[in-house]
């Protein structure tokens, strides 16, 4: 999904004004009622982002607000006329919204369904009217599947453009882009000056459970609030990465082992208190180090894995450490055992 909430509630906003203008210009023509259901299709529109910042289920918001605005305008074009009717290609531009919100089998189903009330807002309305000219019923068809597959592309190009970026979207931390460039930086300066480089490879606990439970936009928001609280917790040339999903890695240049535990241990530690989203979460953090010729990119993020590995099974919330080559002795093994292993997704705030 491509976070775009500020220009899609403009686009909204157009679109809704388009529709209103249509409505006063064709009143000579339609019924004074289709005042009314604009209204109220105008509504949940206009609550929306309210709407969804304060849901448990903020997709289920997008899909009953989509469904109540197609099912306002179907009305309409049933209403005035059916497959004669100005309203038709109207019913087009949820499927489109739905476009820029859900994956692409979503909207699929979606376009499938819209072209399905098309059809019944039409042919049984005036079954005469639709076999002697069901010219405007097919150019409407014709127009969702044309809509659809082009705002499809256009959102999936622009996704396409982000992974091209060394931003990412939704955290504006660095991403793995800018992370493979950054550790190329490392190896080079290691190999000049015999220095260490340590990185932590921190992931969230249950956060899949997170997406199930309470949706994709409070995943969202759990992401950005822990990329706030990492980036508060490092010195400014200490940089994080978002690598995908809820993985993160940090990398601290000229640290040795025990320092980078130090350091993962203290960024536990914030994520546990900052509650992120507003849910009780934790984060389980693996730890490697190389000094030297020993640094390198895949090694180095590999061992650091493995100790997340560990720390995942080892009952989650908890510092792992795994290899040290080049510089100070190796420190393996646990690190860190909380007294509750437990995440309990159901205490925090719905």
């Amino acid at each position: 999904m491509v976070d775009a909430h500020g220009r899609m509630r403009t686009a909204r906003a157009v679109a809704g004004g388009a529709i209103g203008v249509a409505l006063l210009i064709l009143q000579p023509w339609i019924p004074l009622w289709t005042l009314g259901l604009f209204l109220i299709a105008a509504v949940p529109l206009l609550t929306f982002e309210r709407r969804l910042k304060g849901a448990a289920h903020p997709e289920w918001v997008a899909a009953q607000t989509l469904m109540l605005v197609l099912a306002v305008l179907a009305i309409g074009a049933a209403g005035t006329g059916g497959p004669d009717s100005p309203a038709l290609p109207w019913l087009v531009i949820p499927c489109a919204m739905a476009a820029t919100r859900f994956r692409r089998a979503v909207v699929v189903g979606f376009a499938a369904f819209t072209a399905l009330v098309i059809l019944a807002v039409s042919v049984p309305v005036d079954p005469a009217g639709f076999a002697d000219d069901p010219r405007l019923v097919i150019a409407t068809l014709a127009l969702l599947v044309s809509v659809t597959v082009v705002t499809s592309a256009l959102t999936q190009a622009e996704l396409k453009h982000r992974d091209n970026a060394v931003l990412d979207p939704l955290t504006g931390l660095l991403n793995r882009q800018a992370l493979g460039l950054r550790v190329a930086e490392l190896e080079q300066q290691a190999r000049l000056t015999g220095g260490s480089v340590c990185a932590i490879v921190c992931d969230l606990d249950g956060f899949k459970q997170v997406n199930d439970t309470y949706g994709h936009d409070r995943g969202d928001m759990v992401l950005r609030d822990c990329a706030y609280e990492i980036r508060k917790a490092l010195r400014s040339f200490e940089l994080v990465y978002r690598v995908g999903g809820e993985e993160f890695v940090v990398l601290l240049p000229d640290v040795e082992l025990p320092q980078g535990v130090a350091v993962a241990s203290r960024l536990r530690e914030a994520i546990q208190r900052a509650r992120p989203g507003g849910l009780e979460l934790t984060m389980s953090l693996g730890v490697a180090a190389a000094a030297g010729s020993e640094v390198r990119h895949e090694p180095l993020l590999r061992w650091a894995d493995e100790a997340l590995y560990r720390a995942k099974a080892a009952g989650r919330n908890r510092v792992e450490a795994g290899r040290s080559v080049g510089g100070e002795a190796g420190v393996g093994g646990r690190l860190f055992e909380p007294r509750d292993e437990t995440v309990e997704l159901a205490s925090g705030t719905p």
